[in-house]
């Protein structure tokens, strides 16, 4: 139980942390608004867990560490969709050499990623056999499952009760 925490504070290397801080920065302060400081951080770890408990039951033979806080971070938006669905996220769009950005519906941004997870989850497990061969490295399950979790207990913790703070 202790790597299931502690693992949500160790990352493989800069670009995975930046990438975690930047979808924390962009959807966590409107959840943690919502919910609370003390709510905020016992759902936050509660979604890493359960996250990691998602990617060991559809990955058990798996040999690569699970790291990160992509799964708790995926419990965020996973809540963010359910409580702030009229959000626009600002999206940076690559055009050959050059880059844009244009406003999305978070519902669309995020509905995509979760999608995205999961169909590459179903993938992974086409690759993985009982001495762990994964494609990648990355924990799509933990993703998933992250998020689904963050959109059933985001609910339940209070996140549409504005008296939270």
């Amino acid at each position: 139980m202790d790597d299931l925490i502690t693992s949500q504070f160790l990352h493989a290397g800069f670009l995975h942390i930046a990438g975690n801080m930047l979808f924390l920065w962009i959807f966590g302060n409107n959840v943690e608004d919502k919910l609370g400081h003390v709510k905020y951080l016992l759902f936050y770890l509660t979604c890493g867990v359960l996250a990691g408990l998602s990617q060991w039951y559809f990955a058990p033979y798996s040999e690569i560490p699970s790291l990160g806080a992509s799964g708790a971070i995926a419990g965020v938006m996973g809540a963010y969709i359910l409580r702030f669905p009229q959000a626009q996220v600002l999206t940076l769009i690559p055009l050959g050499i050059f880059i844009t950005t244009i406003r999305v519906p978070a519902v669309f941004f995020l509905g995509f990623w979760f999608l995205q997870q999961a169909i590459y989850g179903f993938a992974s497990l086409n690759v993985q056999t009982n001495v762990g061969m994964e494609g990648g490295g990355v924990a799509y399950w933990a993703h998933a499952g992250g998020f689904v979790f963050g959109f059933i207990l985001g609910p339940l913790l209070g996140l549409f009760n504005d008296k939270n703070r």
